[in-house]
């Protein structure tokens, strides 16, 4: 099969904020697929940005920044180059590449990452931070994010602050076309890049749609979004096996080759 049709007839829906989406949708039509955008998560500005806005002014009292996402990154770094340079005794980590390529996007190359998969579990793993004993550590992420990665390097010793610069929150979205085409057997696959998304989801789309969705091919990279799949009953979860957009790409179309063959 030619490389740029291996996955020709094939509708994806992928469910990222649909600013970042454009690298994947662009990969699956690359390979002859169908991305179909729904986005579950909207991003917004926080409201009120003296908090952020004070941080900043405070960052040479920190010795780590860890931002979670790319969100928080352009979020934050829009500001921050308005008022200031980064301390150069900073030390940056970002929990994923996405993330650390937003970084760079502002000049900020000097980067911690995880090199396998991309999330806190994984960050926390490196060596870097298993010595956090009186390490200042301040956390850029959206509302109400994953507490795991602060309680971690609390018991390590560190002292953390978090600062929120974006708002996370389901949007009211219409589904009454995809259901229909989901339906007729028309969505041959969901990529789910985060758990809040995957719940998000599931409440969008309603009855019909869990139940369609329990028997479409779901792909992740995240093993705590297949626990959280299996726990909503769905029944066709693929593990990505490489971290990033590359890696999703690459098992679709494992998976759909499989099938033809």
């Amino acid at each position: 099969m030619p490389a740029s049709k291996q996955l020709t007839g094939i509708n994806i829906l992928v469910t990222r904020p649909i600013h970042q989406s454009t690298f994947l949708a662009e990969g699956i039509h690359a390979i002859g697929g169908n991305p179909i955008l729904l986005p579950v998560l909207e991003i917004s500005d926080t409201p009120d940005i003296a908090p952020l806005v004070n941080l900043i002014n405070h960052l040479d009292e920190f010795d780590w920044a860890i931002f979670v996402s790319p969100n928080a990154v352009t979020k934050s770094m829009d500001l921050i180059i308005k008022q200031r340079e980064l301390p150069s005794h900073l030390k940056i980590a970002a929990v994923g590449k996405g993330t650390a390529d937003t970084l760079g996007r502002y000049g900020v190359n000097e980067v911690l990452i995880p090199t396998e998969y991309f999330d806190s579990e994984a960050l926390l793993k490196l060596e870097e931070l298993r010595e956090m004993a009186g390490k200042r550590v301040v956390i850029f992420r959206g509302n109400g994010g994953r507490a795991l990665l602060g309680e971690t390097l609390v018991q390590r010793g560190a002292l953390v602050e978090y600062i929120e610069c974006y708002l996370r929150r389901k949007p009211d979205i219409d589904t009454a076309p995809l259901l229909a085409a989901w339906s007729q057997g028309k969505i041959h696959a969901v990529i789910i890049t985060s758990s809040e998304g995957l719940h998000n989801l599931f409440d969008i789309i309603g009855k019909l749609g869990q139940q369609l969705l329990k028997t479409t091919p779901v792909f992740t990279a995240h093993e705590r979004i297949v626990q959280v799949a299996k726990e909503l009953g769905l029944e066709k979860i693929v593990k990505v096996p490489y971290a990033g957009d590359e890696g999703l790409l690459k098992s679709l179309q494992t998976y759909f080759q499989a099938i033809e063959s």
